[in-house]
């Protein structure tokens, strides 16, 4: 009876440590000003190539735009039979508003950690670093899975420099795990984005004889009008729900006393799966020519939609795992856009999950919850120990 109550002791004196040892490095994390724009996630990649160093762990930085570097590491198996990309993203949006406490102090505070970043995205970043420091500490040698983890840059203003080139970069891919979500939530749908920027050409005229131009900015006013009105799809989706559409910026003319001979506005699309890109341009275009016919669109964003199976052997696993952690699974869907999209495009099977806080992601005060990091820890160690003994029990021979 000693001995058991010792050992009880002993592993909960090792959690607790672990618990510590998490908030120090997501604290950590959130003091390193990583937001994006402006763009510079280079101090934060060397923190964290210095920290799997120290690990015994190599790191290569991938760099396609100056300062702005993507940390990737693996952690080979026994056989190498698969693969799984454990990605979190290091940028952030950039601290707005007043703040409770500095945005880069990672103030804890009655069970909180502050600062912008904890839960979008740093405390999935310091929950897969952790899991790096465990799996070498202990000694854990997965027999068929590879882990491949990628910390990447840009994610917040559409991954041009992140991992949308990187993943040129990384051969054999398999599986995707991103680490973008909230309490244990696993995202299984994603609305397709479509950022449109779109000209009207009028013609210019002194602004006492209107009737002699064509004005941009009115034509503009009416196709807007329009476009509000029209309901791209009447058929819903059950964690989707509806399209939307945001007119994000409009600008045009010169002066006051002059006809504008010139307008743009920009659209914010997010669609559902069985809609299509095509068809919603073709009838924004039919919309813009019944009002007039000198226009050109350029499509600044694309992303498709997706939804992966709830009986998907990926998202199974999980669900098996947070059912032994008596975590009730809850199937999200994602409104904005994550990387899972670029994921998908390459044929690497992906869903989403994480440990963020909701409702917490970009705004003033954001916080992580600590529970959510040592739980958290314990989840995704026990996923890919699950997922690693799926994929042995395939490829064991008789």
């Amino acid at each position: 009876m000693l001995d058991k109550r010792s050992g009880l002791g002993q592993d909960r004196r090792k959690r607790n440590i672990q618990k510590e040892q998490l908030i120090a490095l997501t604290r950590g994390l959130i003091k390193i000003d990583s937001s994006n724009p402006p763009g510079n996630e280079k101090e934060i990649a060397f923190f964290i190539k210095a920290y799997l160093k120290k690990l015994g762990v190599s790191a290569k930085l991938y760099e396609f735009r100056k300062d702005r570097p993507n940390v990737v590491c693996k952690i080979a198996s026994l056989n190498s039979q698969k693969s799984l990309l454990i990605t979190p993203h290091i940028d952030t949006v950039p601290p707005t508003g007043k703040w409770r406490f500095p945005p880069f102090s990672g103030a804890l505070h009655k069970g909180r950690i502050y600062g912008r970043g904890a839960t979008d995205d740093k405390v999935n970043v310091a929950v897969a670093l952790h899991l790096i420091k465990l799996l070498q500490e202990e000694k854990i040698r997965l027999k068929n899975l590879d882990l491949v983890f990628a910390f990447t840059a840009d994610e917040e203003t559409g991954s041009e420099f992140g991992i949308k080139p990187l993943l040129k970069h990384l051969k054999r891919l398999d599986y995707g795990l991103v680490l973008d979500s909230n309490e244990f939530d696993i995202i299984v749908a994603q609305k397709g984005l479509l950022h449109l920027h779109i000209e009207i050409f009028g013609k210019e005229a002194h602004g006492a004889y209107p009737q002699k131009g064509i004005n941009a900015i009115e034509k503009s006013v009416y196709i807007l009008n329009d476009i509000l009105k029209y309901k791209f799809s009447k058929k819903g989706h059950p964690l989707l729900k509806k399209p939307t559409l945001n007119i994000g910026k409009i600008e045009g003319g010169d002066k006051v006393n002059i006809v504008a001979g010139c307008n743009f506005f920009e659209l914010d699309i997010r669609y559902l799966p069985f809609m299509s890109k095509d068809e919603i341009i073709a009838k924004i275009k039919k919309i813009i020519e019944k009002y007039h016919n000198r226009y050109k669109i350029k499509i600044l964003a694309h992303q498709k939609p997706l939804e992966i199976s709830r009986n998907h052997f990926l998202v199974g696993l999980l669900k098996t795992v947070l059912k032994h952690h008596k975590i009730k699974h809850h199937y999200k869907a994602s409104m904005g856009a994550t990387v899972i999209n670029f994921l998908k495009e390459k044929g690497i099977e992906s869903f989403a999950f994480g440990f963020g806080s909701r409702g917490c992601a970009h705004i003033t005060n954001e916080y992580v919850k600590v529970r959510n990091l040592s739980k958290g820890m314990q989840v995704l160690k026990d996923y890919v120990l699950e997922l690693d003994r799926f994929l042995s029990k395939k490829y064991t021979t008789v």
